[in-house]
C-alpha cells in the first residue's frame, strides 16, 4: 500500500502553443483582410446593391479564415487582439 498523497502527483501541463513567426502572422492577417474584402465585394455584387437601386453596404462582418494557415495562427491573432472569435469557426477584425 502506498502512502503518497494524490495531490502530490504532477498534473498534466497545458499544451504549449508553438511559437509562430511574426512574418507568418503578418501574412496571415493580410490574407484574412483580403478574404474579407473579397467576400464583401461578392456580397455587394448581387442584385439590389447597384447604383440605380437603394444601394446598401455588405452586411458581412465575420468570415471563416483561409485554410492555408493552421488554426493555431488564427488563435494567436485572436489572443493578440487583432481578430475576434465570433463562434462557429468565424473570425472578424477587432476594430
Amino acid at each position: 500500500m502506498s502512502d503518497t498523497d494524490p495531490s502530490d502527483e504532477p498534473t498534466p501541463a497545458e499544451p504549449a502553443t508553438p511559437e509562430i513567426p511574426k512574418e507568418e502572422l503578418r501574412l496571415a492577417m493580410k490574407a484574412f483582410r483580403k478574404r474579407l474584402k473579397l467576400t464583401r465585394l461578392d456580397d455587394e455584387s448581387r442584385l439590389g446593391y447597384g447604383p440605380m437601386s437603394s444601394g446598401g453596404k455588405s452586411g458581412v462582418a465575420a468570415i471563416r479564415p483561409p485554410d492555408s494557415y493552421p488554426k493555431a495562427v488564427w488563435l494567436k491573432l485572436a489572443e493578440q487582439g487583432k481578430l475576434r472569435r465570433e463562434g462557429g469557426g468565424l473570425y472578424s477584425i477587432n476594430e
